[in-house]
């Protein structure tokens, strides 16, 4: 009996391998998983005048996964690196914040690729994204002078009552 590959989806937070699967077959499951989320938000966050405005509980207990979804689902481009840990594409990184329940993004790429200079544009993109779908997102300045988001649940966004 062989081992079956994992073949639950997983957005993409720029610290992995490319997707190797065919990209109008990626880009279908990223919009099937967004769909998804923004259903949840529907039937979780009853009550609330914009349903689908506010992340719902199963965002904020998942930030890294909700927000590089909502990322990959916009269009813009995940970073890659490949097996030695080495940058092989330029694009955003979510990883978990310094706050608990926080998410930082960066802009990241390979020596040489500009994304340096392609960051503040890039990074206020991801902000624009977040910011519409109810994330709170404030740009800091790290170490040298390298920007990055950190994005957390609004005040008050519901959360798992477990």
């Amino acid at each position: 009996m062989g081992i079956e590959k994992d073949t639950a989806f997983e957005p993409a937070t720029g610290d992995g391998t490319r997707p190797d699967e065919p990209e109008d077959r990626r880009a279908a499951s990223v919009r099937a998983a967004f769909a998804g989320m923004v259903q949840i938000r529907r039937l979780t966050n009853t009550g609330l005048p914009n349903p689908e405005g506010v992340p719902a509980p199963w965002e904020t207990n998942r930030p890294v996964r909700a927000v590089a979804l909502s990322l990959e689902a916009s269009g813009l481009t995940a970073s890659a690196v490949d097996g030695t840990g080495a940058r092989t594409a330029a694009g955003y990184r979510v990883a978990r914040g310094e706050s608990p329940g926080g998410v930082r993004v960066e802009w990241l790429g390979p020596v040489g690729s500009g994304a340096g200079h392609a960051e503040e544009r890039e990074l206020a993109r991801c902000a624009d994204v977040l910011r519409e779908l109810g994330w709170t997102v404030l740009l800091y300045r790290g170490p040298r002078r390298r920007r990055f988001l950190e994005v957390e649940p609004p005040a008050g966004a519901p959360t798992d009552r477990r």
